[in-house]
């Protein structure tokens, strides 16, 4: 439900009364002529999964049917009434009970889907096969796991380079000291240049290596001991090959899909394999030790890594074009993906939970 609300009301900004739209005409939605086949795909396919999720949170908390049904429909149908309704507070964006509508059936769409897989078993099997792969508390490192291949797809200057969060926050905080007399100092160290120089073939490949490694390692602090470590860090790579070819067949185009697979990059993703492949039979804390240690090593090399024309481009053509909708999204988990899995190693950690 939060991913749907960022995504409907992104980007959150210049809010403001509709004009000449009088306060009793605000809970009617208009229906546009125009068909537009991009947002009935994007309303189907953001809804569906929410249907989904919440007939199974039900069925799977011991509800009845009914409540699942009345929950995984109306639910999302509310949900989408009043995204619509405040975005006619913002300018850019054109509410329609067109949009209500299709979103009401991809989340009817989710829901049959929900009954069609607990009705053939599949979610009990899942279960099981959960059960056998990872421990019994692995929800936030599976949420995690999940959430990579997503951050992948934000264009980042170094393959598998996640974690530019500090930059952001360093020019944020510098836009908020300027003009401020008492923090002058700190102001011109923090708009000073950083002085970074091309990152150069060691830093790539080392910054790949790590990129790869880091997801090996929080999969590892859930995993259970054994190969499947080994077949997880090995699906790691693929997903890290899927989605950075589809993040750079959407910037440069489909002709261009494998130019992120540099002649120093091939070496990082091999290397990084390697290391997560010797690294498998650790026990879960010092999997999670190490992980902090790649995460940290891995945001401070991309955070002195520097830009370059084709990716200050490649950010221009996602703000611009139909990724608008989709740009904030990713780019927040591009950019804080490493954060939140330091954060949770240290839960883990100070938990110390005994492998079960």
């Amino acid at each position: 439900m939060a991913l749907v609300l960022y995504a409907s009301l992104y980007p959150f900004s210049d809010w403001r009364w509709p004009p000449g739209l009088a306060l009793a005409d605000l809970a009617r939605l208009p229906w546009p002529p125009w068909i537009d086949r991009f947002d009935i795909a994007f309303n189907l396919l953001g809804y569906a999964p929410l249907g989904t999720l919440l007939v199974l949170a039900v069925l799977r908390s011991g509800g009845g049917l009914a409540w699942a049904l009345l929950l995984g429909l109306a639910g999302p149908g509310l949900l989408s009434y009043g995204t619509e309704l405040a975005q006619q507070f913002l300018p850019g964006r054109h509410p329609s009970l067109k949009d209500m509508a299709t979103n009401a059936v991809g989340a009817a769409i989710g829901a049959l889907l929900a009954l069609a897989l607990q009705a053939l078993g599949v979610i009990d099997r899942w279960h099981r096969a959960r059960e056998r792969w990872f421990m019994r508390d692995s929800a936030g490192g599976l949420a995690l796991l999940a959430l990579w291949p997503a951050a992948l797809l934000f264009p980042a200057p170094v393959p598998l380079g996640l974690g530019q969060g500090l930059l952001r926050l360093r020019d944020l905080a510098a836009e908020a000291l300027e003009g401020v007399a008492w923090a002058e100092p700190a102001h011109a160290l923090l708009a000073a240049p950083t002085g970074a120089q091309a990152t150069g073939p060691l830093g790539e490949t080392l910054i790949t290596a790590l990129g790869l490694l880091a997801p090996c390692l929080v999969a590892y602090s859930v995993a259970r001991p054994g190969w499947r470590r080994a077949v997880l860090a090995l699906g790691a790579a693929g997903l890290a090959l899927a989605g950075m070819t589809l993040s750079t067949a959407l910037n440069y185009g489909p002709d261009h899909a494998l130019a992120w697979l540099t002649p120093y990059a091939v070496p990082g993703l091999a290397s990084g394999l390697l290391v997560a492949w010797l690294l498998a039979p650790l026990p879960r804390g010092l999997a999670a030790g190490l992980g902090l240690m790649v995460l940290t090593g891995l945001i401070t090399a991309v955070t002195q890594a520097p830009d370059d024309p084709f990716f200050a481009q490649s950010l221009q053509s996602w703000e611009q074009g139909q990724f608008v909708r989709f740009h904030g999204l990713a780019q927040w988990l591009g950019w804080l993906w490493p954060f939140a899995a330091i954060g949770w190693l240290f839960t883990r950690l100070a938990r110390r939970t005994p492998d079960r």
